[in-house]
């Protein structure tokens, strides 16, 4: 899919023509340089590498350094594939927030927030087991029981149980293009997206 590297800024919320209060988020889309052109010649397909976000030399590898200087651009952060854009582009080409320009609905992807080690009430969303009950004390946010007796006499694989919740690949998928702002590189987007304030994500067409 073709698009662009960006990074949340953070959410926001903008009134709609009818005076309706729309929660957003705000992403800075690009702008992405072309850092490599993949082709079915050389590479048995074919996409762009775009790259995004300044990143100091000395904190450069010589390979990443070389392979930069290639598409005659300054050292980026981040590197991402992408594939099936409409227009021809060359290495070292920028590509900016525009491509956005004349699209309703766009997928994000991004990294959730990690959240460490947390229990099945947290990460499964289960009850407890309730207020009054048979003589149990402090058990409200326990699992439970995990399997039967001497048969299986093991526990299932896939059981729900207490673990690592979050820092996770997550997509979000059609979400409302509400506005574009190409003179800040700027794009708003209806709802939430995965992961912290100045994380990256991916955005998709």
């Amino acid at each position: 899919m073709p698009g662009l590297i960006g990074k949340k800024i953070g959410m926001t919320s903008v009134y709609s023509a009818e005076g309706k209060c729309i929660p957003c988020t705000v992403i800075e889309a690009g702008p992405c340089v072309v850092t490599q052109v993949k082709t079915i010649e050389s590479d048995g397909y074919e996409a762009l590498q775009l790259a995004f976000d300044e990143k100091k030399e000395k904190r450069t590898t010589k390979a990443l350094d070389g392979h930069f200087k290639k598409a005659n651009t300054t050292p980026k952060k981040k590197l991402v594939e992408f594939s099936d854009f409409e227009n021809e582009y060359k290495l070292g080409d920028a590509i900016t927030v525009d491509i956005f320009a004349e699209t309703p609905f766009v997928d994000v992807a991004g990294v959730s927030k990690g959240k460490g080690f947390q229990g099945v009430v947290k990460r499964h969303g289960f009850g407890g087991v309730g207020g009054a009950t048979h003589g149990q004390h402090n058990r409200l946010r326990a699992p439970g029981s995990i399997g039967a007796a001497s048969y299986p006499a093991r526990v299932f694989k896939g059981m729900r149980m207490a673990g690592r919740t979050g820092g996770d690949t997550v997509k979000v998928q059609n979400l409302q293009v509400l506005k574009v702002i190409p003179e800040n590189n700027l794009l708003l987007v209806k709802g939430s997206l995965p992961g912290s304030k100045g994380s990256y994500v991916i955005i998709e067409k």
